[in-house]
């Protein structure tokens, strides 16, 4: 039988990261309708609510219990209202290496869910799973993705060349700037980022860092 990832919940300051629910689907279906969602991640097209009730009731299971890796919702703790999703995928148990990635709603961006969700997902990979290595793969267009990978004290390995495919018009809006329909594809390169557990920063005596137990901070 294959190892896999235990179904669990991850908490921080402000987030709890937890298995999807299939009352998740409205939630998901509006989130992944944003054309920057459309444009960076390979997810389906459209996202609709029959599909997030299908990635909650079996697909998520299925993917955790093959081995593959873990899919959570991310969700805030005062409100529980669905801020992002966070996956886990590539999963090497032999390398003990995986790869993340992850998707925030238009409404809670700028706050800084995404770094802290990442975070927290790096830190139980790294002391309660036993990892050693957490990859991270951003397009070449995508500043606000390599902006999380840098905050969380990602090292950039190189470019992969077009590794990617980008679906409509990276940059502002998608589809506006030079007047491409929304979807368009057009391959992209991909920035490789790496997280190590040394690359952690542990926060200096008595400083208030993010998270509630004050293990590791983000970078500026």
């Amino acid at each position: 039988m294959a190892a896999s990832f235990p179904e669990t919940a991850i908490s921080t300051e402000r987030l709890l990261l937890r298995p999807l629910a299939e009352d998740d689907a409205p939630g998901l279906a509006t989130m992944m309708a944003d054309d920057l969602v459309l444009a960076w991640t390979d997810l389906p097209h459209p996202f609709t609510e029959e599909y997030a009730a299908e990635l909650a009731r079996t697909l998520a299971p299925a993917h955790r219990a093959a081995g593959r890796g873990i899919v959570f919702a991310v969700t805030e703790n005062l409100t529980q209202r669905l801020v992002g999703l966070v996956e886990l995928r590539n999963t090497d148990w032999r390398l003990r290496s995986t790869e993340i990635s992850y998707v925030t709603a238009v409404w809670a961006r700028g706050e800084g869910y995404a770094p802290e969700a990442v975070l927290g997902v790096a830190q139980w990979l790294f002391e309660d799973r036993g990892f050693l290595r957490l990859e991270l793969r951003t397009a070449a267009g995508n500043t606000a993705a390599q902006q999380v990978a840098q905050k969380v004290g990602g090292i950039s390995e190189g470019v992969l060349r077009s590794a990617w495919i980008v679906r409509g018009e990276s940059g502002e809006s998608v589809g506006e700037a030079s007047g491409r329909r929304a979807g368009a594809e057009s391959r992209s390169d991909l920035i490789l980022w790496s997280l190590l557990p040394e690359d952690l920063e542990s926060p200096e005596p008595h400083h208030q860092g993010w998270h509630r137990d004050d293990r590791y901070v983000l970078r500026d």
